[in-house]
């Protein structure tokens, strides 16, 4: 099935090409079409657009680990479950798609401002596309700048040899992406601390009981699991976890 789908990849243009109508084999469609208004703004073809658009597609994934909430919560689900002692349970396929969801739950003041001052004048042909761009990363350039420490944006900005800035809006992306990203690490390891206190006192108290009791060649993560699933069910450990995430982000 793999190669029948890779041999299938390799021949689709020539597939659709004798899908065309009689004729329309050898209407030309122009690849670039650059308009220039009277303002000295360039506006591109739909065909140039369309390729620019899935070629930042690409980069999704990495815009959404990188750019969003996405990184603090599912590092904290990945501490947390080391910290329980359960090595595959969540699934990775679980916590990500878990992650993906929160992620979409703390975006949406954001997406719905890229809607409403980016996407939709585009679609109504008011903004042109590269204004439509600048206006679709001021709402995630206010995000990350609400939750990116002063010490890491002044690091970065000292390794880039990036000149003084009167505001913040002047800060390049290249700069305030990585800051962002450090005081995402920085906030999420600080979280998953907090979670691991208590399920490493029980790991201690365990140990200790069984080192009392002379019974040396049973392992303590055996015995405390059952307790430290049992504590984390008690106090509805899930709805504590998502919402200390969700309120560090401000909400």
């Amino acid at each position: 099935m793999t190669a029948i789908n890779g041999i299938l990849v390799r021949l689709w243009p020539l597939l659709l090409l004798f899908a065309l109508p009689a004729g329309a084999q050898d209407v030309g469609i122009p690849a670039v079409n650059v308009t220039t208004a009277e303002d000295g703004s360039a506006s591109y073809s739909v065909t140039i657009q369309i390729l620019a658009l899935m070629t930042m597609l690409t980069f999704l994934p990495a815009m959404v680990m990188m750019m969003t909430s996405f990184t603090r919560i599912i590092v904290v689900f990945a501490i947390l479950r080391q910290a329980l002692g359960l090595q595959q349970t969540p699934s990775n396929q679980v916590l990500i798609g878990l992650s993906l969801f929160l992620t979409l739950f703390i975006m949406t003041p954001v997406l719905d401002r890229v809607n409403r001052d980016a996407v939709q004048p585009y679609l109504e042909e008011q903004l042109a596309p590269m204004d439509a761009v600048r206006a679709a990363a001021a709402p995630f350039r206010d995000f990350m700048t609400m939750q990116t420490r002063e010490n890491d944006l002044e690091l970065f900005m000292r390794l880039a040899k990036t000149p003084p800035v009167a505001s913040i809006d002047e800060v390049p992306f290249t700069v305030l992406v990585p800051a962002f990203v450090t005081s995402e690490l920085k906030t999420a390891f600080q979280i998953g601390f907090m979670l691991f206190i208590p399920f490493l006192v029980i790991d201690l108290v365990v140990a200790s009981v069984l080192m009392a009791m002379g019974m040396m060649m049973l392992s303590p993560v055996i015995i405390s699991l059952p307790f430290k699933i049992m504590l984390f069910v008690l106090v509805d450990g899930w709805v504590m976890v998502v919402g200390t995430l969700a309120s560090s982000f401000g909400m």
